[in-house]
């Protein structure tokens, strides 16, 4: 067989939560491709239909979800080893950005639902998928997404993503030491500014400028540009790494 960067993932059962977002498509998109059967999560029932009318393949699935209804994504995870014959992978994409023009107008609804999204669900969530996966004996693959503003911090009004975001890193590097022993690789990609809604709402186009002109490679990304790393980190190419956060960002943040 010939190399393959999603080596290993062929007939494996992958969660992609946020699919129908530009970034989500474009990750359940790639494992489609690699041979994966993909389930395909979001809160948005006529964009998940679409993502999963368009994968290669066959045994797929969609699951409309509110990720902040603990008790949805037990289910979930039981629905997907059901369905998908096993749960190996979790790309967790889900995310709520909140952005004002100024830390003075952030307001404690735009705090909770952040953090109550970005951080609590991913916990819940994340916890979920890795002991389904410790319980089936077989090892397998969590990667949540982060942002460079885990680290840069924001600019002004996206505080609070920003902090939600590096408790993400946090917190996925605890869950990483947790169930390392059995075989469980927990990761975060940590991507710039992606061509996405999610990246053009409410962003005042002078900053973006600033931001692009500030990356070395003098551009924006594109969603599918985020997926290899995905695909990659599922792979048993990366079965060696765990509790990284890998720079997606073209070099705006480098470490």
């Amino acid at each position: 067989m010939a190399w393959s960067v999603g080596a290993g993932l062929e007939g494996r059962g992958v969660i992609v939560t946020g699919a129908a977002g530009g970034i989500g498509q474009a990750v359940a998109a790639a494992f489609a491709a690699c041979g994966a059967r993909v389930m395909a999560v979001d809160i948005d029932a006529s964009g998940i239909d679409r993502v999963l009318g368009g994968l290669e393949g066959g045994g797929h699935a969609a699951a409309v979800l509110d990720l902040g209804d603990l008790a949805a994504q037990r289910a979930l995870i039981e629905r997907a080893q059901r369905e998908l014959g096993n749960l190996y992978g979790l790309a967790h994409l889900a995310a709520v950005l909140r952005r004002r023009p100024s830390l003075a107008e952030i307001t404690e609804e735009d705090w909770d639902i952040q953090i109550d999204v970005n951080l609590k669900a991913t916990f819940f969530l994340c916890r979920a998928a890795a002991e389904a996966m410790k319980a089936q004996g077989q090892g397998g693959r969590i990667i949540a997404f982060a942002s460079q503003a885990w680290w840069t911090g924001s600019f002004g009004g996206g505080a609070v993503y920003a902090a939600s975001k590096g408790g993400v890193v946090s917190l996925l590097r605890s869950l990483a030491r947790s169930y390392g022993p059995h075989g469980i690789t927990v990761n975060t990609v940590a991507p710039g500014q992606v061509n996405t809604p999610m990246l053009m709402s409410g962003l005042d186009p002078a900053v973006l400028q600033a931001m692009t002109e500030a990356t070395p490679l003098k551009r924006v990304a594109e969603p599918e540009e985020m997926a290899g790393t995905v695909v990659f980190l599922a792979s048993r190419h990366a079965g060696f790494i765990t509790g990284a956060t890998i720079n997606t960002s073209g070099g705006f943040l480098m470490y």
